[in-house]
């Protein structure tokens, strides 16, 4: 028979799981857009990196003992509302964002193979490694995160090469591209801080775990500051090598930048070997979201927050249809994107799902503040708390308010889901008293 601890993750696999979810697709075509900003990337990857290590040490003060997850951790603090304000929020985004990340695997296997590279053919890759990574996830949390560490280990690679690569050029004394002449103003370095911050999103699926996690309380705070740490330290450092190997106008215009500029140092293979590496990105990140999305869906089953069949597992204690619901809904917004009528509204889903995210860090950050806290922990927090704000004005007005109607909707079904189980209680009460 197997102990307790067989089913549940310690501080590698949930480290692998917060950087599993950070490092997906997003950072391997960031440099296109950074291109043109010049000096102000790098001064954005510093404070961005600074504004998501305040929220992670936000999201950390708040977790408690019983390894509740994160539903859990805000109730304690601001009610059931609130928590399932955030949770339901980021529930959205972890399934939203795997459709996000399907296709762009799907696009990376195409650049690969060009003969899946049509609409449809993308769209049925996507589909069949959304059905492979739901598969993994329904043998349990420790298969998830057995995987998130593997692919973790082979997706570095690729931003690791780079920065070999400048070390390589400086070393034989070849000359560095120079950066866009871009002038740092206000303007220019908010527009480099949104772009760096959207890339680190994700350290927050370290909490969503319930019940699945050994002594909750030291290993989920140190692998969301380790893993946030380590990947902020990664991408200012990859980055900014590509803007060294690649001219702006050249980043600019790049499909592939990442391969581009390994391409530019060790020729065609090695563009092939990124291109490799930017799909087992995309499907580490698909699997880390599916963790996320199938967690955060059965908490809120467990609470009546959502249809209660949210709330069960299957014997290797896998929600199983929670995880169903997120790969269905995925696939939903996978086949929704293979119609030329619908690519913007998938693209704004992709913003909207950042949305989302910042409405879990501003609800964190107030949890944070009413726990007791020493006079530098107030200061890290309130930063975070700032810096959300920030993060909310980058994103755009639009974005903004449909992510307050999104928490609207999620209102209104979870008064739905309990106005149905009082309902169904109270039907039961009468026939049992006849």
């Amino acid at each position: 028979m197997s102990r307790p601890n067989d089913r549940q993750i310690g501080f590698w696999l949930t480290s692998a799981i917060v950087v599993g979810t950070i490092i997906g697709s997003g950072i391997f075509l960031l440099p296109v857009s950074l291109a043109p900003l010049g000096v102000n990337a790098p001064i954005a990857w510093v404070i961005s990196g600074a504004g998501a290590l305040c929220v992670a040490f936000a999201l950390s003060r708040i977790v408690r003992s019983d390894g509740g997850g994160l539903q859990s951790y805000i109730e304690a603090e601001l009610g059931a509302t609130a928590g399932f304000v955030a949770t339901f929020s980021l529930w959205v985004s972890g399934w939203a964002g795997m459709a996000s990340t399907a296709v762009a695997a799907a696009a990376a296997i195409s650049w690969i193979v060009p003969q899946l590279s049509d609409p449809w053919s993308v769209a049925m890759v996507a589909i069949a490694t959304t059905v492979i990574i739901s598969a993994i996830n329904l043998r349990g949390v420790r298969a998830a995160g057995g995987f998130a560490l593997v692919t973790v280990a082979l997706r570095i690679l690729p931003l690791l090469a780079v920065i070999v690569a400048v070390l390589a050029m400086k070393a034989h004394h070849q000359p560095l591209a120079h950066l866009a002449p871009t002038p740092i103003t206000t303007d220019n370095l908010a527009s480099a801080v949104t772009l760096t911050l959207f890339a680190i999103l994700g350290f927050e699926t370290g909490t969503a775990p319930v019940g699945k996690v050994r002594d909750p309380t030291r290993t989920i705070p140190l692998a969301l500051m380790a893993g946030t740490s380590f990947c902020v330290l990664l991408y200012l450092l990859s980055s900014s090598s590509v803007s060294l190997i690649l001219p702006p106008e050249a980043a600019a215009k790049s499909l592939s930048p990442y391969a581009d500029a390994l391409k530019a140092n060790w020729g065609e293979k090695a563009a092939q070997l990124a291109a490799i590496g930017v799909a087992i990105a995309a499907i580490g990140g698909l699997n880390s979201n599916l963790v996320c999305g199938g967690e955060l869906g059965f908490s809120m089953g467990l609470r009546g927050d959502l249809p209660a069949i949210l709330g069960r597992v299957n014997r290797r204690n896998a929600p199983v249809i929670s995880l169903l619901l997120a790969s269905a809904l995925t696939i939903v917004l996978v086949l929704a994107n293979t119609s030329g009528s619908t690519a913007e509204l998938f693209i704004f889903v992709s913003l909207l799902t950042t949305t989302a995210t910042l409405i879990v860090y501003l609800v964190g950050a107030i949890a944070a503040l009413r726990r007791p806290n020493s006079p530098v922990a107030k200061v890290a927090i309130g930063a975070s708390l700032l810096f959300s704000l920030f993060a909310f004005y980058g994103a755009g007005l639009k974005p903004s308010a449909w992510g307050i109607a999104l928490v609207i909707a999620g209102l209104a079904i979870r008064w739905f889901c309990h106005r149905l189980s009082r309902s169904r209680s109270g039907s039961s009460l009468a026939a049992e008293a006849s």
